[in-house]
């Protein structure tokens, strides 16, 4: 009996894997993209945890999310514990799901058209906004500004444009032959927030409770996946520990949030203006840990994750007695 890891990325595995191994817990990747699916056999008893990621197709992987959400569905038929199951995949592939889970939980998020098509709707679309509103973009509380022309389903921050040139920026962006439309073909035309400071806050869970929160530097651009292997930049320049924030209001939130939701790890996002409200617009269950972030923190969220994986496996029938910390034993299921 063993963890298995739904991915389709092993780059993004090895801080987990390591982490997993230091506390003797059992695991294994399961790699998911083209390839078979059985669907009438038996999975192999142990815990699923599901790191399908949003952005899979900017790796040339373009069936492993279909791939993974029937997996998914048939482990959970299986009777099988899945961690970021079906639900938590609902959101991590659809921004405007994000959105409406958000609005309807009282957070303040960013205005939001969704656009259901290709470059020839997203324009009609920001057109008809410019007709109507007398040459303002929107009519949000940030008019004027500009807004966000973002794909439903990505990551790292991948066709994430800013406009604010108007209509003529806007059919040049989207004429531009590289123009990435997302692979659902659903667009979003969203707010653009004008921070207070060019800084985002991402809110870490694990098991539906609070890790830690980093600030993320947005100088450079939308790019913000933590993770080494995510750019050329520095990413610890990019990120750093937000200390004593665990006292925040907005943590409590985020933990009712995920767990209401299904979701059992993830990184909320959100963005403060200059009148200090604060506005959350992402949430992301392939969430991946900087190195310095974690190193900073002390026992990280990596470690807290393996831990949890543990605890699971624990529950799900393995006797722990290999693991070498006592936090995964059967005995210390929580």
């Amino acid at each position: 009996m063993k963890v298995y890891v739904i991915n389709e990325h092993p780059d993004w595995l090895s801080p987990l894997g390591r982490a997993l191994d230091a506390i003797g817990v059992p695991w294994a990747e399961h790699f998911v993209d083209t390839g078979p699916l059985d669907v009438d056999s038996a999975a192999p008893a142990g815990v699923y945890f599901n790191r399908m990621s949003a952005s899979s197709h900017t790796r040339g992987h373009h069936s492993s999310v279909d791939h993974a959400r029937d997996l998914v569905g048939v482990l959970e038929s299986q009777g099988r514990r899945v961690l970021n199951g079906t639900r938590a995949m609902l959101l991590e592939m659809s921004k405007v799901r994000q959105h409406a889970a958000l609005r309807a939980c009282g957070f303040d998020t960013p205005r939001t058209v969704a656009v259901y098509g290709g470059p020839e709707e997203i324009l009609r679309v920001g057109e008809g906004l410019w007709r109507r509103t007398g040459g303002e973009w929107v009519e949000w509380a940030h008019a004027g500004a500009g807004f966000i022309l973002k794909p439903n389903r990505g990551g790292k921050g991948a066709g994430v444009r800013l406009i604010r040139g108007g209509l003529d920026e806007l059919r040049a962006v989207v004429g531009e032959p590289g123009f990435a439309t997302s692979p659902d073909r659903v667009t979003l035309l969203q707010e653009y927030i004008v921070p207070a400071e060019p800084v985002i806050t991402r809110v870490e869970l694990v098991g539906g409770r609070f890790v830690y929160a980093i600030r993320s530097s947005t100088a450079g651009g939308f790019d913000l996946c933590p993770a080494d292997g995510c750019g050329p930049c520095s990413t610890e320049a990019r990120f750093a520990l937000r200390r004593q924030f665990e006292r925040d209001p907005i943590v409590a939130r985020y933990e009712r949030f995920a767990r209401e939701q299904g979701v059992d790890v993830c990184g909320i996002e959100f963005i403060e203006d200059r009148a200090g409200r604060r506005y959350t617009y992402d949430i992301n269950g392939t969430t991946n840990y900087n190195p310095a972030v974690e190193q900073e923190h002390g026992s990280g969220a990596s470690a807290a994750l393996a831990e949890l994986l543990g605890r699971e496996l624990a529950g799900a029938g393995w006797d722990g007695r290999q693991g070498r910390r006592a936090g995964v034993a059967a005995a210390g299921v929580v």
